[in-house]
């Protein structure tokens, strides 16, 4: 069976680590790279390459930034008694679109999932506890906002144990029925999170 050409099979082969990205799309990313000039090809490589050479972790928040500290944690607007854990740094800015919340950030770098071995040392947990203690002024409120399925949910139990102590408040996002959903066809599970989190 006849092999593609080294170059070409070398990039497959990296776009196949991608999350998400199989053998054939692979093999459509490198085809549609071969037919564009130059320069878009030239792009790419010099975006990818200050991806690795200009973004940092903020030492902060540990999102991915910029500069160091990042431009929330520097920012003189922000509320700086509410911090929001999130798991991932993308995160951060799907919050930020909503213009609902001024406070601070952190990222976990997970969330807790001992079949794949992700326990609470391989998290930030240990430097969120650190960020409590230190923060001035003092964090008043810790809001988690995880993802409401079985990790995010048992990181979340297992952080508002941790950090009781040493917070005034932990909450977590609220949970219900979305814009334009049928009560008709709600679980039993979404319409107790409504109904807990009325307004």
């Amino acid at each position: 069976m006849p092999q593609f050409p080294k170059p070409i099979q070398n990039l497959i082969e990296e776009f196949n680590k991608l999350p998400g990205i199989g053998p054939k799309t692979s093999e459509r990313f490198v085809y549609y790279l071969l037919r564009q000039p130059r320069t878009t090809v030239d792009s790419l490589a010099q975006a990818i390459k200050a991806l690795r050479d200009k973004v940092v972790v903020c030492d902060t928040c540990h999102a991915f930034a910029e500069y160091n500290p990042c431009a929330i944690c520097r920012s003189s607007s922000r509320d700086k008694t509410m911090l929001c854990v999130v798991a991932e740094s993308p995160q951060i800015q799907i919050l930020e679109k909503t213009r609902e919340y001024n406070g601070l950030y952190f990222v976990l770098g997970g969330v807790l999932n001992p079949v794949e071995g992700v326990t609470p040392d391989r998290l930030n947990i240990r430097l969120l506890v650190e960020r409590l203690k230190k923060s001035q002024p003092k964090i008043k409120e810790v809001i988690l906002a995880l993802n409401p399925d079985v990790e995010g949910e048992s990181t979340g139990l297992y952080l508002k144990k941790i950090l009781q102590p040493h917070v005034a408040k932990v909450s977590r996002l609220a949970r219900g029925l979305p814009v334009g959903a049928d009560l008709e066809y709600a679980d039993e599970v979404t319409l107790a999170d409504a109904l807990k989190g009325r307004h």
